[in-house]
């Protein structure tokens, strides 16, 4: 080896001016607050229980996601609807309990395509940072889609993209 070579100067010329050049290039961070890069249509992010136009509640407590989960995310108790509470619930049995631990969610999607009665899909959210494991663990209520006689607004922007889908068909 040579003298030069043993500086290494030709070396850390060669990384100087590759650092450079990156200056001058497109940067592809994204301001996030601001700006919010645009998603894939299939874009799976948080789960949502879905309602009919009434407001009741589609999970039939079938257990169907349940089964199909391969990461065992998702846990259910059901329950018989009381006289009286048909306008909480469209079926005969309902979801008493239902929580989707997102830790062990892989968003997979399986949980979607098994429901048949379209009670749970993927919105376009994604998971949000938090600091204790249990904040993690959505239960019923978190999961729920607002209502669409009470808040309108929230409801479709809970639905996001679906609600143009289901307006084309």
């Amino acid at each position: 080896m040579s003298f030069f070579e043993r500086l290494y100067l030709i070396a850390i010329f060669k990384g100087m001016l590759i650092t450079f050049l990156h200056m001058f290039k497109k940067k592809p961070t994204i301001n996030y607050p601001e700006k919010t890069r645009p998603f894939s249509p299939v874009f799976r992010g948080l789960q949502i229980l879905n309602r009919d136009e009434e407001g009741r509640e589609n999970c039939t407590a079938c257990g169907l996601c349940a089964v199909a989960c391969p990461a065992e995310a998702i846990t259910m108790e059901a329950a018989e609807r009381q006289p009286g509470e048909e306008h909480l619930y469209r079926e005969e049995k309902y979801a008493a309990k239902y929580e989707i631990n997102m830790l062990r969610c892989i968003f997979c999607g399986l949980c979607e395509e098994s429901c048949p009665k379209d009670a749970i899909y993927l919105s376009e959210t994604f998971a949000p940072a938090d600091y204790q494991r249990k904040q993690f663990i959505y239960n019923k209520q978190e999961l729920l889609i607002p209502h669409p006689k009470e808040d309108p607004k929230a409801y479709k922007k809970a639905l996001g993209n679906r609600a143009k889908k289901e307006t084309v068909k």
